[in-house]
């Protein structure tokens, strides 16, 4: 590919082949598709059945977030629905109304769809349908729905926001040919989604073997050179503790936070087991002052004790030493020589620790712990500390395998985006 330097409605990186072949011509989507509003028969349960034979039924969340396709639906109805509902082929694309409003999808089945589904049918055969799909998704077309999007509260499109939507068209051969290279990296996108998932299962199934299951006191796997140690005793929290505790919000919340200070570690600084520090808070001095004892120290093992994100932990370290925490997360400083803070870490997030935050939790809500719920956490645990030391160093090493390969993900979609924004040209950078 090169960088195309005329002037008009053209991209910025145009493959060679196609660079002297003229501007793009800019349309409305509606100029050379349907857009067609989905339908839902009701009362919808008179509707439903388990017959093979029926017609397929799409609804919102039948759909993952970052598939390309829609290839099976969950649910059928009656032939007797077709008369109330909408149903659309294969080929056509369709878009949410609401929820990821704008997202699209290219069908490769026939279904009836749901209200909530907005399609894109009878597409001009001049125009590629996964071009179109690209260029919906492109964050140019994504900033349109954002801007045009109707509603206060939660925003949705509707029929005639997606028909005015700016389409840029080039002959079909540069278009295919530009489908063809981001569904490329959408291919390296999947395979390093797939290794991440894989090393995210190993070290699930790691922990379920180097912990005790409930009610046992060895793990099912042993290091080699433990084997013929102790059974694991299990303790309470509080025991091996010297101190369970969170913080405040300053008076006055937002208003306080500076753009640089003291950390300030809030619930959404917590991940499943890292520190997510891109949207960090910080305060000044003063306010830390009268935070004393919410001070963090280093290996601090940090749980988030209220709302969505609760169960999720990390551990303190040079970034956000000195710093303090809010009412949402709890630090447990540990009696180091007892208990590791990166083995307790590890226990937290295995599916045993996470059953005893849920145990305490009314009806599986997860609204909140209190202190006196931590101190009680049953841990298991090892006779020697060199025990923990090794189970800690065995999955923390998977962690940093799984950072990296988060990271590789992460550039893909990046390095993705910004393709887009180069291989379509906008509007408004064209010059006349």
């Amino acid at each position: 590919m090169s960088k195309d330097m005329n002037k008009g409605l053209v991209p910025k990186l145009r493959f060679p082949e196609f660079r002297d072949t003229g501007k793009w011509k800019e349309k409305k989507l509606g100029d050379f598709s349907q857009i067609l509003r989905g339908s839902s028969p009701r009362p919808i349960d008179e509707y439903m059945t388990s017959d093979f034979n029926g017609l397929n039924w799409l609804k919102i969340g039948d759909v993952a977030q970052d598939s390309k396709y829609v290839v099976l639906t969950k649910e059928r109805v009656l032939a007797t629905a077709l008369s109330k509902t909408r149903e659309v082929n294969p080929g056509d694309l369709i878009m949410s109304n609401s929820m990821s409003f704008g997202r699209p999808y290219i069908l490769k089945i026939k279904t009836c769809i749901h209200d909530g589904w907005i399609a894109v049918a009878k597409i001009d055969e001049q125009v590629s349908k996964d071009y179109l799909y690209y260029l919906i998704l492109s964050p140019t077309s994504q900033k349109y729905f954002l801007n045009s999007a109707a509603g206060s509260g939660v925003q949705n499109l509707n029929a005639d926001i997606i028909k005015q939507l700016p389409i840029l068209i080039t002959k079909y051969s540069e278009q295919q040919k530009i489908a063809d290279c981001l569904s490329s990296i959408d291919q390296l996108i999947a395979a390093e989604a797939q290794k991440l998932d894989t090393l995210k299962a190993h070290k699930k199934g790691l922990m379920q073997q180097l912990f005790p299951a409930e009610g046992e006191t060895l793990p099912k796997l042993r290091f080699p050179e433990f084997k013929d140690a102790r059974v694991w005793a299990s303790c309470d929290l509080g025991s091996r503790t010297i101190k369970v505790g969170s913080g405040i919000t300053p008076n006055g919340g937002d208003k306080n936070y500076i753009n640089a200070g003291r950390p300030f570690i809030r619930s959404q600084n917590i991940g499943w087991g890292e520190l997510l520090l891109n949207n960090v808070a910080f305060i000044d001095d003063e306010t830390h002052a009268s935070f004393v004892s919410t001070k963090i120290n280093d290996s601090d093992v940090f749980l988030n004790i209220t709302g969505a994100s609760i169960g999720r932990s990390a551990i303190a370290d040079s970034r956000v030493i000195g710093g303090n925490v809010n009412q949402h997360v709890c630090i447990i400083r540990l009696k180091q020589k007892e208990l590791n803070p990166t083995f307790l870490n590890q226990y937290l997030l295995s599916q045993y620790g996470q059953r005893q935050i849920d145990s305490f939790q009314a009806g599986g809500n997860r609204q909140g712990l209190n202190f006196t719920q931590v101190r009680s956490f049953s841990i298991p645990t090892p006779s020697k500390m060199e025990e923990q030391i090794r189970i800690a160093d065995c999955l923390s090493s998977i962690d940093e395998l799984i950072n990296v390969q988060s990271q590789k993900f992460e550039a893909l979609k990046i390095h993705k985006k910004g393709l887009m924004q180069q291989l379509f040209p906008t509007a408004e950078e064209a010059i006349a």
